[in-house]
Parts: C-alpha cells; structure tokens; sequence
C-alpha cells in the first residue's frame, strides 16, 4: 500500500509543479490549471485505488487452459447438445417449432429404438410401436400427425415433453 502511494505521489510531482509555475508566472489561468490538476489527483487516486483491489483479491485462473484442446468428437458434442436444447426450449414454447423440429428428432429416435431393442418398425408396425411408446408419444410421433392450425399457440409442456422422453427410455 504504501508503495502504492509513493507512486501516486511521484506522478502528481509534474501536475504540482506546473500549477505552481501557472500560479507564479499566469495568474489568470489559475482556475484551468486547478481543474486539471484536480482531474490528475482523482486519476492518481483511482491509480492507487485499483491496485490496492488487485492485491486484495487473489487473481482468477481459466477453468482451461489455452493450451489444452479437446478431440474433435468432443468439440462438436456440446455444440450438438446446445442444438438440441434448442430444439426442446423452441417445441415448448411454440406448436409450428415442436412440429417441424423437434418432432422430427423424436420420430427418428421413436423409429431407431423401436427398430433396435424391439425388432418393430415405427410405420409398419403401428399397433405394436402405439401400444410400446404410450398414447401420447404416439401423438407426436405417428407418421399421420398434421401440422398444427395454430402456428403461434403453445407447444407442449416440458412435463409433458419428460413424459414423452420417459417412454422413449422404457423401450
């Protein structure tokens, strides 16, 4: 601290010593050179000031660093996971989104496991796919689904969104 003031006070030696050489030699600019010289004590001032604040608080460290890259299959999975937030944050809010992008998703991810843990096809198989994925998975799911009447009106509800990925799960 003390450093910190002696060099606050070695940068208003200059600032001192023209308003005291304005004050001998240019009366009548007194009142100029004493604004300015107020404006370089607040600016040594606030000098002083943040440097004790930077010494009081220790200094923060980048939760990684610059030098450590991740793989490329990693770079793209946040990347694929914020689009997916998206797409339920968007098919919640609005009906024409939850039909034309995250239905979509849903549909594709219906189909793979329906074809992979159950040997069922989404299509073909629309007794079964309806009886295994629940009415209202169905609902959204189902090849038949028209596009809503209403492009503005609400999409569905995130309780009712984890619902629909709950079943999703239990096939």
């Amino acid at each position: 601290m003390r450093r910190d003031l002696w060099r606050g006070a070695r940068a208003l030696f200059l600032p001192t010593l023209a308003v005291l050489t304005i004050l001998a030699f240019l009366p009548g600019w007194l009142d100029v050179a004493i604004r300015v010289y107020a404006l370089a004590v607040s600016g040594a001032t606030l000098a002083v000031m943040v440097a004790a604040l930077r010494r009081a608080y220790p200094p923060t460290r980048p939760l990684r660093t610059a030098g450590r890259r991740l793989s490329g299959a990693r770079r793209e999975s946040p990347a694929m996971l914020a689009r997916l937030e998206q797409e339920v944050v968007l098919g919640s809010a609005g009906s024409f989104d939850l039909h034309h992008q995250l239905r979509p998703r849903l549909r594709g991810l219906a189909a793979e496991l329906l074809t992979t843990r159950r040997r069922l096809s989404l299509d073909g198989d629309a007794d079964h796919a309806r009886e295994l994925l629940g009415e209202e998975t169905w609902g959204l799911v189902h090849k038949e689904r028209l596009p809503p009447e209403d492009r503005l009106s609400r999409g569905m509800p995130p309780e009712a969104l984890n619902r629909v990925v709950t079943s999703l799960e239990r096939i």
